[in-house]
């Protein structure tokens, strides 16, 4: 982004996505028993592994409302005969049945409370069916502050999508609305008005004319899928295809737009498969070939539904045309597809089991956008572009949020945790094992949910480095570190300050004209120095600043 006008236009991005979605100032909120039983492992969720849905939904523009049922398949962990499933204000259910019996249920705000008849064995594979429908929350600025976004197209046709991240899925359709449990695989059947199409995750596995002129289509998910990335996108779609020869063999890609976009599409377009082949690279291979990947147009900027990215940037380079690093490498690109894409890999592949540790996704992906800029356009253009979002950083709170009430934490997550990145891999100082690194963690933590604990001890296990204090330092404080130096008598003298306890990262700096390493720490460390020379400059790949203490 450029000069004054686009720091502040992102900060106000940065600041509404925080807002909207929860990310400012939780720390000092009343956590209610409605954030609890949202964001912990209850134990009416504790006792059942989630298999399988079938969501069947009849969309209608008409009155903006959703109703239908979802088939939730389930293995039994536990002894147990109450079961948890979210569903939001003002949705309801209105039935729930199990072996052809009607079930009795009670809501607690957006939890329904279901009392099974049947025993519930340890190791038996069973299912409900949950009916419900309603009015959705209607999206207000999505997707920051998401639900359902109604809208017509230039043509007066209906444009329609779900978008629901930090807010739940709950919020349109029933489930057990918590990331540590991802469904193993789901069909998706979504009914709309016969002149319009759905776009849904997964692969179209057929579309149903009904005598009432409506048409059903059909989504089929092979692979694990968190709530949050199901998704519904309406409209009168056109459809173009390419395949990308990926690592793992073709890749199908299909791109939906609106009808009077597909010529600029095509073109615009190609940035896709210049993602792929830049992330199969730093990441490894794109992780749902069964599914496909697609890039479909919607009513809001985009977000990262799983082999289904959504996409409204309205086809110019950057960020709606603006560079976000102010270096002019981020509109060598489309800010929207190349992020929203990289979540397929931190955040549809590996997930956070707990939205506190959204950083996973944030900071991996927006980190990606700088690694996009260096495959193609070299090392020192990557780094220009991630250490140019600097600027964006407000160090308000902590990335880290609070657990298991779903709160998130800064949304310093994306710049901040980026560049944190970008630091670690300075001290790691192997580019070929950091690249192994990134590549290790989608194969390790293959569509698996995690902690951030997880990714922290898997990066310091891989790099022989112990960077917990560095995790501690940029994801629980909101300092940053200053290498602050002397020269006396002689000698040059160095510590970290502005830091967390026994803080010691390795550090590059010129000194007089000589590149070194460093290893300061909290206490005061010196070296002997010959030059009369007093000149020191921090490599600026290190997220830290620097101060002189004058004699």
């Amino acid at each position: 982004m450029k000069k004054c006008f686009s720091i502040i236009f992102f900060a106000a991005f940065v600041f509404n996505h925080a807002s909207a979605q929860g990310l400012l100032n939780k720390s000092e909120t009343a956590f209610t028993r409605q954030d609890t039983l949202r964001g912990s492992i209850t134990k009416e969720r504790a006792w059942w592994d989630l298999k399988y849905y079938h969501l069947d939904v009849k969309v209608n523009p008409k009155d903006s409302t959703i109703t239908g049922s979802n088939t939730i398949r389930y293995t039994v962990l536990q002894d147990y005969n109450k079961m948890q499933i979210d569903l939001q204000k003002p949705m309801d259910i209105y039935k729930v049945i199990q072996d052809g019996k009607e079930l009795k249920f009670e809501r607690e705000g957006n939890a329904f409370f279901i009392q099974l008849i049947a025993n519930q064995k340890v190791g038996e594979v069973k299912e409900i069916k949950v009916f419900f429908g309603g009015k959705p929350k209607v999206a207000v600025r999505p997707p920051w502050d998401g639900g359902i976004t109604w809208r017509k197209d230039s043509n007066g046709n209906d444009f329609i999508a779900s978008s629901c991240q930090g807010l739940g899925a709950s919020v349109w359709w029933p489930n057990k609305d918590h990331m540590y449990d991802e469904v193993e695989n789901m069909l998706i059947s979504v009914n709309v008005p016969g002149h319009l199409m759905d776009v849904s995750n997964g692969r179209l596995q057929s579309v149903k004319k009904l005598k009432d002129g409506t048409k059903t289509f059909n989504w089929y998910v092979a692979n694990p899928i968190n709530n949050y990335g199901v998704n519904i996108n309406i409209g009168d779609y056109v459809n173009f295809s390419e395949k990308y020869k990926g690592e793992k063999g073709d890749l199908d890609c299909s791109y939906y737009v609106l009808r009077d976009n597909l010529a600029k599409a095509k073109i615009h377009f190609k940035d896709a498969p210049r993602m792929l082949k830049a992330f199969e690279h730093w990441f490894g291979p794109y992780p749902f070939y069964e599914d496909s990947y697609k890039l479909v147009e919607a009513p809001y900027l985009g977000m990262e539904h799983q082999s289904s990215v959504t996409y409204g940037n309205d086809y110019k380079n950057g960020y709606k045309g603006r560079d976000l690093s102010g270096t002019g490498w981020g509109l060598k690109f489309d800010f929207i597809i190349i992020h929203e894409s990289g979540h397929e890999w931190f955040a549809n592949n590996i997930t956070y089991k707990d939205i506190a540790d959204m950083w996973i996704h944030e900071s991996f992906t927006n980190y990606s956008e700088s690694l996009f800029v260096e495959y193609y356009y070299g090392k020192d253009a990557g780094a220009e572009y991630v250490i140019g979002c600097r600027k964006i950083i407000t160090n308000d709170k902590p990335i880290i949020g609070n657990y298991d009430v779903n709160n998130e934490g800064s949304g310093d997550m994306y710049p901040k945790g980026a560049n944190m990145l970008h630091t670690i891999r300075q001290v790691i100082n192997d580019d070929e094992k950091w690249r192994g690194i990134l590549r290790g963690l989608n194969s390790t933590f293959y569509h698996q949910t995690v902690t951030g604990k997880q990714i922290q001890d898997y990066i310091n296990t891989q790099s022989g480095i112990n960077f917990n204090r560095v995790f501690t330092q940029y994801l629980t404080t909101t300092q940053i570190p200053v290498f602050e130096y002397i020269f006396k008598n002689g000698s040059f003298g160095y510590h970290w300050t502005n830091c967390v306890a026994k803080f010691d990262m390795p550090v590059k700096v010129n000194l007089n004209g000589e590149e070194i390493w460093l290893k300061p720490t909290t206490e005061w460390k010196s070296e002997k120095i010959t030059s009369d020379k007093r000149t020191v400059e921090v490599d600026k790949n290190f997220y830290v600043t620097s101060s002189n203490i004058v004699e």
